[in-house]
């Protein structure tokens, strides 16, 4: 230990940007803050890593105090780390964010925080950098969208086209050619068509469909494949 005698102690946190998806929007679960510094601001839910867990178990650990949730699709996204960015204390923060579908789980929330729901684009300011952690998970969830379909894992176990596109113009904050985007996903044989419709969401009842599991797995595994050895995540 003599050895590290000079250098200054250093706290890891981690912060979890956890996105959802309403069936119409995107959003981004927000706690509202009960300690100084910045007490009843919101912010993101975090907690620093313990002795006796790794930056990946303390995430996991966030997130289930907070929504009771566990193997939910969540991955490491940025490292936070500027001298000043927190007043009190030297912090380094390590970023996840999780994928969610709200419709789900959104009577599950842990009654110890004061969480809530909000659109990503209508969110309040948050404290410290927690702004930019999520335009950088926002960047990180674009990237991978844009290569496979991860996107699924915020949609519930049967869905239609009109709810995938718009989870996905609430990913990119663009508007899609709705026919073109049909047609291509259709092609596609991502998605199985199922003879239920949704009638209570559609005028007209737009049919209901499932995700073709194999096909899905396929695609993320050649997407793997294409990576280095090292940057694969488990």
């Amino acid at each position: 230990m003599e050895y590290y005698k000079k250098d200054s102690g250093i706290l890891l946190a981690v912060d979890c940007i956890i996105f959802g998806f309403n069936g119409e929007s995107l959003e981004v679960l927000l706690i509202k803050r009960d300690f100084e510094p910045e007490r009843n601001k919101w912010s993101l839910m975090g907690g620093f890593v313990q002795s006796n867990e790794s930056p990946e178990e303390a995430a996991s650990r966030v997130l289930r105090q907070l929504t009771g949730l566990e193997n939910v699709y969540m991955e490491q996204c940025s490292v936070f780390g500027e001298p000043t960015r927190e007043p009190n204390d030297r912090v380094v923060s390590i970023c996840y964010f999780a994928l969610i579908d709200t419709q789900q789980y959104k009577h599950i929330l842990s009654d110890d925080y004061e969480a809530k729901w909000f659109p990503l684009q209508k969110r309040p300011a948050l404290i410290f950098d927690h702004d930019q952690m999520i335009t950088s998970a926002q960047h990180r969830l674009r990237m991978k969208a844009a290569l496979y379909p991860i996107l699924f894992e915020l949609l519930p176990e049967k869905f239609t086209i009109p709810q995938i596109a718009a989870l996905y113009e609430g990913v990119y904050n663009i508007e899609l050619d709705k026919r073109n985007f049909s047609r291509k996903l259709l092609s596609s044989d991502l998605i199985i068509k199922l003879q239920e419709k949704d009638k209570e969401n559609s005028k007209k009842g737009a049919y209901f469909f499932k995700l073709n599991t194999a096909i899905y797995k396929e695609k993320i595994m050649s997407f793997l494949r294409y990576l280095p050895s090292w940057s694969i995540e488990p």
